[in-house]
């Protein structure tokens, strides 16, 4: 067997549970990797996570830098906080350390263009964990449009929601504080639901942004009232968005209208559709939003000068294909093992952050801003 490959964790909070248990899966499975070093800003809490899993003989740091210094790497799963994306990522990139990034890319796009220019330099991989494009019905749904079943594509809704839904919790406000976030529910499941149909499409350059967000939830002691013990304090760290929606226009004359939610007064803002001109598209919505398809699509189409709709039966993994984080992981090993590409390329997740970015401008100005992305 070849030479195992040198993992290191930056970050061990919550998500970084998710990717240690597809590593010991791959290490079960495959046993061509092992974890070997792991970071967190918090002292001690690299070595409770190593622990948590059973894991010995991991060197723990508390700076991204010294252990990106001490450790000689192949690969890092960078699983720090959003505002802490672009840091650690560029460092381990300068080092010659292929890295997996938990989403959304970014806060602002300038961060992810710093990114991408470090990443061309390094010539190593930069792949964002966006893993519901491992899902065997979400491919479905980019091979629909790919065998031109409905024509030119011309407009899309797409979102998603929960009703109540902010990860907020007495002892866990990374995901809500401006300082740390940088971006609420427009970053964490706006990004699935962007790509979830901008992927279909082959990620057209986005052109403008009239959007808009909102807090209502968030900053209201009330939505805490029966799950933190301190809704007060937890309602006023509250900096980012629960609800956002914008419309959005798109190279080759697509229209996307858009809406994504951590809190809402309804069940669900709407099912994703696409609309060609042959036929269109129904994916339904999902009660809670994870980046998921909430049950068979339909395609709705003329035949014979009737109205005629067809199912799209959901498609099931078998236990060989492993979960979407085994696999997510999975192709991020295989491509270091293989020299290959980022299975998830930042020259179309830009595009992604770059509309979340023309949101969070276009709210704050009050009107519709062009999307510029610069050169890498």
């Amino acid at each position: 067997m070849a030479q195992k490959l040198r993992i290191g964790i930056i970050g061990t909070g919550g998500i970084a549970h998710s990717h240690m248990r597809a590593y010991l899966r791959r290490i079960e499975t495959k046993g061509d990797i092992e974890v070997v070093a792991g970071c967190d800003i918090i002292p001690g809490k690299a070595e409770a996570f190593f622990k948590e899993f059973g894991v010995e003989g991991v060197s723990c740091y508390e700076s991204h830098e010294e252990m990106l210094d001490k450790e000689k790497l192949d690969g890092v799963s960078v699983c720090t906080y959003n505002r802490q994306h672009a840091a650690p990522t560029i460092c381990a990139l300068k080092h010659g350390i292929n890295v997996i990034l938990e989403k959304p890319f970014a806060v602002t796009l300038e961060e992810c263009v710093e990114m991408m220019r470090a990443e061309r330099d390094s010539g190593k991989i930069l792949s964002v964990g966006f893993q519901p494009r491992f899902d065997k019905n979400m491919q479905q749904i980019k091979k629909i449009v790919e065998s031109g079943e409905l024509g030119d594509v011309y407009y899309i809704q797409t979102g998603g929601g929960r009703r109540r839904g902010i990860p907020a919790y007495d002892t866990k406000t990374t995901f809500i504080e401006e300082e740390t976030a940088g971006v609420g529910a427009l970053g964490d499941i706006g990004c699935y639901s962007l790509d979830m149909v901008l992927n279909a499409i082959g990620y057209p350059m986005p052109l403008t942004v009239s959007g808009f967000k909102t807090a209502y939830f968030g900053t209201d002691p009330e939505t805490y009232r029966y799950k933190c013990a301190e809704p007060d304090r937890i309602a006023s760290l509250f900096g980012v968005d629960d609800f956002a929606g914008a419309l959005i226009r798109l190279e080759g004359g697509i229209v996307l209208d858009f809406r994504i939610s951590w809190a809402m007064n309804i069940d669900t803002p709407g099912d994703t559709i696409i609309l060609g001109t042959k036929a269109g598209l129904r994916i339904p919505s999902t009660d809670c939003w994870n980046g998921t398809v909430g049950g068979p699509m339909t395609i709705y189409r003329q035949c014979a000068g009737q109205s005629v709709q067809m199912e799209v039966p959901i498609l099931k993994d078998s236990p060989a294909d492993g979960n979407l984080w085994d696999r997510k992981i999975g192709s991020f090993v295989d491509a270091i093992r293989t020299g290959g590409k980022a299975p998830i390329p930042t020259s179309q997740i830009i595009k992604n952050q770059a509309i979340i970015d023309g949101i969070m401008r276009s709210s704050a100005l009050g009107r519709e801003v062009e999307i510029n992305i610069p050169e890498i």
